[in-house]
């Protein structure tokens, strides 16, 4: 074996977040999973291409957009048995609107192993590329995740947007673009009308773009784009509050000089002796 080459990957299902979409985003268990893994199944309606660069040349790579689980899965559990060790590739983190639930389920039915490798999520790559701390003191100290009901899944009454959007915190909508009239029109009976919202398409795609719009032009610009799919909008009083400059010299108590903590108060000890 090669100084560079890893070792054969133990059989078993990996059930692998590919962070928003840009390679260089994947986490470092990640890269070595999709190095070593003899198959491969990712859902490259979510996942662009440029993320397979890492898999081995002749690693078996199965595009599932088109495919339900009662397809996805017997392939796996075959693939398993045969001695094979299988990536299922999502986007983002798998925990967060992956659907692994089910497939979780039939794994452990099956007696099939697997694990579950987290990723990075769209709205931590939103607050990157924004330059945004979406917790700041004093302001905003909650980040709200979550969506529009849709065809495919229902969202419980008790979490419905706008009860959610009165607590006026960072709040980040994903699989929302279909019913942005309707979000739109929920959040603003919280937020103030020009409360800036960051239309974010893509992130980490080669074609990502980013918009920074009030909130009553949600709608508008989400239709003048076309946007349909891979969407998150980003709505926080963070974001307003850079915009205007009104975050100021504003920080936290942690690194302060004038704040003591355990670690802090025993080098001042230390450093009295």
């Amino acid at each position: 074996m090669s100084e560079n080459q890893l070792p054969p990957l133990t059989p078993g299902v990996y059930i692998v977040g590919a962070g928003p979409g840009d390679p260089d985003l994947l986490t470092v268990k990640a890269q070595k999973l999709l190095a070593q893994a003899d198959a491969i199944l990712w859902a490259n309606s979510l996942v662009p291409k440029q993320v397979l660069q890492v898999c081995r040349q002749n690693a078996e790579i199965i595009p599932t957009a088109n495919k339900t689980l009662e397809e996805i899965l017997p392939m796996m559990i075959e693939r398993f048995r045969g001695g094979k060790s299988v990536v299922r590739l999502h986007s983002g983190d798998p925990s967060l609107y992956g659907a692994i639930y089910e497939q979780m389920q039939a794994l452990a039915a099956a007696g099939i192993p697997y694990e579950i490798v987290p990723g990075i999520s769209a709205f931590q790559a939103a607050a990157a590329k924004l330059k945004v701390e979406l917790t700041v003191p004093e302001l905003v100290q909650t980040i709200i995740l979550t969506r529009t009901s849709g065809k495919a899944s229902a969202v419980p009454e008790s979490e419905e947007l706008g009860g959610l959007a009165a607590h006026r915190a960072s709040l980040c909508l994903y699989l929302s673009a279909g019913q942005v009239e309707e979000a739109q029109e929920k959040l603003q009976q919280h937020y103030p009308s020009d409360t800036p919202v960051a239309i974010c398409y893509r992130l980490g795609w080669p074609d990502e773009k980013i918009w920074l719009v009030p909130l009553d032009k949600m709608a508008t610009c989400t239709h003048e784009e076309k946007l349909s799919r891979t969407t998150l909008y980003v709505i926080s009083p963070a974001l307003g509050a850079m915009a205007t400059g009104e975050l100021g010299a504003r920080r936290s108590g942690l690194y302060n000089p004038e704040h003591t903590h355990i670690f802090r108060f025993q080098s001042r000890q230390r450093d009295s002796l």
